[in-house]
Parts: C-alpha cells; sequence; structure tokens
C-alpha cells in the first residue's frame, strides 16, 4: 500500500487495545495507522497514550451534551480527520443507529467474549460465572444491537480452575491485542466481505505463520 489506511479508535479506559494498534503500527505490522483518538471520559489514560504518539485526541464528554450532539461531534472528528475505519476499543457508549448506519461496514469493535454469549460490559465475569470451559474474545462489524454484528474473527481461551474475572480478563486482554490489529490489517487489504451475517476472509497471508502464539489459544482461520 502507498498510504495507510486511516484509522479512528473509540475508547473510553486505558486504551491497552488502542496501544495494541499503535504498536503493530509502528512495528510495520499493518497497513494502517491510527489518526484520531476519541474518549468520552475527560481523565482516560487513552488519551494520554495518544498524545504520546503525537495523535489527534478528543474528548467529547457524555455528561454535558445530548447523545445525538455528541455523535454529530465525533462523526465531524472523524470526517475531519479522514478517517476510512472506526474501531472501537474499549468504548463504553452504545452508538445510536443512525450513527452506525452512517459507518456501516466501516465500524468495528472488539468484544472480550465469545459472541453472541456474554454480551455487555462484563463479558470474562459473566462467562466465568456461567461456569464456561472455553472463553475468549471477538471483533465484529458493528450494526444497531448492542454486540451482534458480523463476525470477523474469534479466538477461543482456556479457563483454568484457579482462575478469577480478573486473571481470566488478563489472559483474553493479551488475545485482543493479537486479533484487534490483525482484523485491522484484513480491512487494509480488502480482504473482509460481509455477506448477510457472515463476514467472509479472502485468501491472503496468515499471521499463523508470521507471527508469535499464546500457548493454549486456538485461533481462527483468517488469523
Amino acid at each position: 500500500m502507498d498510504e495507510k489506511l486511516r484509522v479512528g479508535v473509540l475508547a473510553s479506559g486505558g486504551g491497552t487495545d488502542l496501544q495494541s494498534i499503535i504498536d503493530a503500527s509502528e512495528q510495520g505490522m499493518i497497513d494502517a495507522e491510527v489518526v484520531v483518538v476519541i474518549s468520552d471520559t475527560a481523565d482516560a489514560y487513552c488519551l494520554q497514550r495518544a498524545k504520546k504518539h503525537t495523535i489527534a485526541s478528543y474528548c467529547i464528554n457524555a455528561k454535558t451534551k445530548q447523545k445525538a450532539d455528541q455523535e454529530q461531534e465525533i462523526n465531524d472528528i472523524l470526517l475531519k480527520h479522514s478517517v476510512e475505519l472506526v474501531v472501537g476499543a474499549g468504548y463504553m457508549r452504545v452508538l445510536s443507529s443512525s450513527f452506525v448506519k452512517k459507518w456501516y461496514g466501516k465500524l468495528i469493535n472488539i468484544h472480550p467474549a465469545l459472541l453472541p454469549s456474554f454480551k455487555g460490559i462484563n463479558g470474562q465475569g459473566d462467562a466465568l460465572e456461567y461456569g464456561v470451559k472455553i472463553a475468549g474474545c471477538t471483533t465484529h462489524f458493528m450494526d444497531d444491537e448492542m454486540d451482534h454484528g458480523p463476525i470477523i474473527l474469534q479466538a477461543a481461551v482456556l479457563v483454568q480452575r484457579e482462575d478469577t474475572a480478573d486473571s481470566l480478563a488478563q489472559r483474553i486482554l493479551a488475545v485482543e491485542h493479537q486479533l484487534l490489529p490483525r482484523t485491522i490489517q484484513l480491512f487494509a487489504q480488502d480482504r473482509l466481505q460481509i455477506k448477510g451475517r457472515k463476514v467472509i476472509i479472502e485468501p491472503g497471508d496468515s499471521w499463523k505463520k508470521s507471527e508469535p502464539q499464546i500457548e493454549g489459544v486456538l485461533y481462527p482461520v483468517g488469523y
């Protein structure tokens, strides 16, 4: 690629998933770069990460603006920075149907569970409480339902007898840091095609051959 895919990231917290994208970009693993970070929390560390890498950053405080106004401002910022792909990386606000429709097919999210199971903000803890033996994470295109859109990649993580919600979450997070950059690279390579509920991944290179894998993790076709 002559030019890198321009990525805008929506995040609410510490931004480790954001950092995984930045690192992959700076290391030349992906043909993409983060050009803007938007948060709904003024003191979110994701904004500090953006500043450290001289990436434009904005806080749109959800407490002081109506939802429609918030999303209009987000949309304007994304357009201002010529964003081609929007990534939800720990963004804790549900986006409206109107916003999703504007960006559908160019709007992806990562969720710390194997969708369609355990949607919502506590995917890892809910999975552990339910007693599953296998957990994991999912990247998907967003649609107008929460944690619902067409699935791109999933990876399975074994639940250990001694796991707590925190320990399981940390092991899943390590895999998120692999799946999210890989998903962005597949998008940058124009290898993702949405057909109804399915995402078809066109043949091409494989990170299973070129990048380290975590022992005990089941990686998907397309990784």
